[in-house]
């Protein structure tokens, strides 16, 4: 519960929403200011490192404008297949407009894609959005081939004092202000207030991978950059369990 922005659990989902989709056409020229340009490199790094290839099918969780999606669309191919999920329709109309992506209508814990159709499933910097960790787990569990992988990419506070005083600086008092220069938009100030609270705080990596485990999903591991980008990454079973007579 964020002081400011909802005051019970209950209300995260339409609160967050609200955010995205007031800000949604601001949203790409934002992140791309906050990261000083290097978010296409670093989420098509991710995506290679887990072995996303020409053929791949990727579903995008909380899709947002279609960033993610859009580097994986660079690397399946066309014979492979990319597909976004996300609960606003102004972020879904960016990414269908500005990048081709294919989005539905859903939410991480109610996936509007049928059993073991996926071989990854990738979700960026909206995990600390999610109310219920192990049921957006066992979802995106249940949507995965065997042997298909889960890609978290999210922001941590670096573990340093004075490195997390320098971040937070950042994120809190100069991206804010930054991003109603550049788009005149208080709803867009707004979500990048917002943005470092989410950050500080979203749930420990021992949290996150213990979630992955307790969803079923198997070798859950932590990848650190810069000692802020943070990826979980875990896999369905190569196989189905038998079934006992």
């Amino acid at each position: 519960m964020l002081g400011g922005f909802y005051a019970a659990p209950e209300q995260r989902q339409a609160v967050v929403d609200g955010l995205f989709e007031d800000s949604a056409k601001h949203y790409d020229r934002i992140t791309s200011l906050m990261g000083l340009g290097t978010g296409v490199y670093y989420r098509r790094s991710v995506l290679r490192r887990i072995g996303v290839r020409p053929g791949s099918r990727v579903l995008d969780v909380a899709c947002g404008t279609g960033q993610v999606a859009a580097a994986a669309m660079g690397l399946v191919g066309s014979a492979g297949k990319v597909l976004g999920v996300d609960p606003s329709a102004g972020m879904r109309a960016v990414a269908e407009k500005r990048r081709g992506i294919r989005t539905l209508t859903g939410t991480a814990d109610r996936l509007p894609v049928e059993d073991r159709s996926q071989d990854f499933v990738v979700m960026g910097y909206a995990l600390r959005h999610v109310s219920d960790l192990i049921a957006a787990f066992r979802e995106m569990h249940r949507v995965l081939r065997p042997g298909g992988t889960v890609a978290i990419l999210e922001i941590a506070p670096p573990e340093g004092r004075l490195a997390c005083a320098m971040l937070k600086a950042y994120l809190k008092h100069v991206v804010p202000p930054m991003s109603l220069l550049v788009t005149a938009s208080r709803p867009a100030m707004t979500l990048m207030s917002y943005y470092w609270q989410s950050i500080e705080e979203c749930v420990r990596p021992e949290e996150i991978l213990g979630a992955m485990s307790e969803a079923g999903l198997e070798n859950p591991v932590r990848h650190r950059t810069l000692g802020i980008f943070n990826e979980y990454i875990a896999r369905a079973a190569a196989r189905e369990p038998a079934q006992q007579a």
